[in-house]
């Protein structure tokens, strides 16, 4: 997707550590209109009409998740991070290591809104290491429902999770995948 590619080169940062920080209209300050156009994206990639929900990991997701379910008419669900008081009953949950916080994480689905007989579309903002889309494919799996495909805004290549993903026979999309960030510049996997 070129207007998103054009985004990041232009208002992404690269950090220490190979952070690339895209948080002025992805995943803090947030671009509805952007948003709404990726939304629009994926449905060239999935069988949006077999979707029955979406589903994303807290928190950065969230916005992104939302604007997806909304265009599609499906529900949104988002792992949480910790158990909480209000959650009761069941729980599908999946350990993880957040490349992020840089600790072990467990995401946490109530088994009340995901169902076996779910058709899931896990959409997120951004995937480095790929652990929250293992652990959000564990949870599918866990509830007997059916993964229609995963679609990432921005992918980190060059840490392979998108790579590990797909060579385990996932149906995932990444709109912008950037494969390098020598030099201080941004290259995606398309040599652009």
């Amino acid at each position: 997707m070129e207007k998103l590619k054009e985004r990041i080169r232009s208002e992404g940062r690269i950090l220490p550590g190979n952070i690339i920080k895209v948080d002025g209209f992805l995943n803090h300050r947030v671009d509805t209109v952007l948003m709404d156009e990726i939304a629009e994206e994926f449905k060239k990639y999935f069988d949006i009409s077999k979707v029955t929900m979406v589903l994303t990991a807290e928190a950065s997701g969230i916005a992104l998740a939302m604007a997806c379910a909304g265009k599609y008419g499906v529900p949104m669900v988002f792992a949480k991070k910790a158990k909480s008081d209000n959650i009761e009953g069941g729980l599908y949950q999946s350990d993880i290591y957040s490349y992020t916080y840089k600790k072990k994480v467990t995401l946490l689905v109530s088994q009340d809104w995901i169902k076996s007989t779910d058709r899931v579309l896990i959409v997120d903002d951004f995937m480095a290491n790929g652990e929250a889309m293992r652990g959000l494919c564990d949870i599918v799996a866990k509830a007997g429902a059916t993964l229609e495909g995963i679609g990432i805004a921005v992918e980190k290549g060059f840490q392979h999770g998108g790579d590990r993903l797909r060579e385990a026979g996932q149906n995932i999309h990444s709109l912008a995948i950037i494969e390098s960030t020598e030099g201080g510049t941004i290259t995606f996997r398309d040599g652009t």
